[in-house]
C-alpha cells in the first residue's frame, strides 16, 4: 500500500470505523538518517490515534536504531515490521517477503526491534514464504513468539504469487494452531465485510488486515465495524457521496504535500478505484484522471450523476494482481536459511522513504 496509506487517506478510513490504520512502508535507514521525505511520510493528523508506523529494514542494527528513535522521540504508538512486500526492488536486496527465509537474521531483527521499542508494541506482517518450495511462515511465527512480538499478520500468498491467484486461508488456520500465544491476523482476498467474517470463521484468526480491498472504498471500515458487532447493515454511498469523498481526499493530499499540482497528480491513481462499478462515461473518467488542479478536479466531479446508486457486485478485487515469473533475490540467498549475513548494499539506494 505504498503511496496509498498516507495521512489524508488514513483519516478518511478512520472516520468510518474502528481499527489500527498503518502508514505506508518506511525504510529504517531513511528514518535513522532523518531523510526529509521520510519525515513527511510519517506525519500524522491530530485526529490519528493510535499512530502506527510500518518499518522495512534488512540490517538488524539499523532497525534497532530506527525503533529506538520512534520510541524516544514519540514518533508513533505502534511499530509494524514489514516482511511481506514482494516487489523486486525490495526482495532482490533480501528485504520484505525474502527476509524470513533467513531465520537467524529474522530473529536478530525482531530482537533488536522489541528490545529498543520500550513500551511500544511491535507487530509483524509476512507472507507464506518465497514460493511453495520455500515456505517460512510457521518458522517465522515461532521466532516471533520467542522474540516478544505482540501479534502476527499473515498475507496468505507467497512472494511469487505477488497479488495473483487465491489467498490460501488454510495457511492462516495452520499458523493460528502453531502460534497460540499471540494474536494472529489474516490478510488476503478481503473485498467485503462478509469476506472478513468468513475468514475468521474458517481460520480462527483473531482479526483481519485489509489492504487492496479499501482502495477507493474507505467506508469498507464502517462495514467491518458493523459486521464484527453483529450488524448486517452495509454502507452503499451514492455517486454524489463518493464524489464528495474524492474531493476531500484530494484536498487532504494538497494540504499534506504542500504542492497542489503534485497532490492532484498523486490523486489520479485513486479515480478508477473510487468509480469502480459506477456508470461514468469514458470522456469524464479521462477528464477526472488527468485533472491538473483542485479546481479542475472539482469541476469534473460536479459533472457526475450524484443520484446514481451504489452499484451491485463491487465486492471484487481492486488494485494490482497477477503472479510473478520469479522472485528476485540476492545471489546465493537460498543456499543457507540460517546464516545471518546482511547483503552488501542492502539499503544503499533506498534511503528516500
Amino acid at each position: 500500500m505504498a503511496g496509498i496509506t498516507n495521512s489524508p487517506f488514513r483519516v478518511l478510513c478512520r472516520e468510518q470505523g474502528a481499527g489500527l490504520f498503518v502508514c505506508e512502508m518506511i525504510t529504517t535507514r531513511a528514518l535513522v538518517e532523518r531523510n526529509p521525505k521520510t519525515f513527511r511520510m510519517i506525519r500524522f493528523a491530530e485526529s490519528e490515534s493510535p499512530r502506527s508506523i510500518q518499518l522495512y529494514g534488512v540490517d538488524p542494527v539499523t532497525v534497532g536504531r530506527a525503533v529506538k528513535m520512534i520510541a524516544e522521540e514519540d514518533l508513533a504508538d505502534h511499530i509494524d515490521l514489514n516482511f511481506g512486500c514482494p516487489v523486486p526492488k525490495v526482495t532482490r536486496r533480501g528485504g520484505g517477503s525474502a527476509l524470513p527465509y533467513k531465520r537467524n537474521l529474522l530473529r536478530r531483527i525482531l530482537r533488536e526491534a522489541v528490545t529498543n521499542a520500550g513500551p511500544l508494541p511491535v507487530t509483524m506482517k509476512m507472507r507464506k514464504g518465497i514460493d511453495d518450495d520455500h515456505l517460512t511462515y510457521l518458522d517465522a511465527g515461532r521466532i516471533a513468539v520467542e522474540e516478544g512480538v505482540a501479534a502476527i499478520a499473515l498475507h496468505a500468498r507467497t512472494a511469487k504469487q505477488h497479488y495473483g491467484g487465491v489467498a490460501d486461508w488454510e495457511a492462516i488456520a495452520r499458523l493460528k494452531e502453531a502460534v497460540e500465544e499471540i494474536p494472529v491476523l489474516g490478510n488476503g482476498d478481503i473485498w467485503s465485510a462478509d469476506d472478513a467474517l468468513r475468514m475468521v470463521a474458517r481460520t480462527g484468526c483473531d482479526g483481519v488486515v485489509v489492504g487492496r480491498g479499501c482502495l477507493g472504498r474507505p467506508w469498507l471500515f464502517a462495514d467491518l465495524e458493523n459486521a464484527f458487532n453483529g450488524d448486517d447493515s452495509r454502507k452503499t454511498p451514492t455517486l454524489g457521496e463518493v464524489a464528495d469523498t474524492m474531493a476531500r481526499h484530494a484536498e487532504g493530499l494538497t494540504e499534506c504535500f504542500d504542492q497542489e499540482r503534485y497532490a492532484i497528480a498523486d490523486f489520479r491513481k485513486h479515480v478508477g478505484w473510487y468509480l469502480k462499478g459506477f456508470s461514468v462515461g469514458s470522456a469524464l473518467r479521462r477528464e477526472l484522471a488527468t485533472a491538473e488542479s483542485l479546481d479542475g478536479l472539482r469541476e469534473s466531479l460536479a459533472k457526475l450523476d450524484r443520484d446514481q446508486p451504489w452499484p451491485p457486485n463491487t465486492d471484487t478485487p481492486r488494485g494490482k494482481s497477477g503472479e510473478r515469473g520469479k522472485v528476485h533475490l540476492p545471489d546465493g540467498w537460498l543456499d543457507d536459511p540460517w546464516d545471518c549475513v546482511v547483503p552488501e548494499e542492502a539499503e544503499s539506494d533506498i534511503s528516500g522513504g
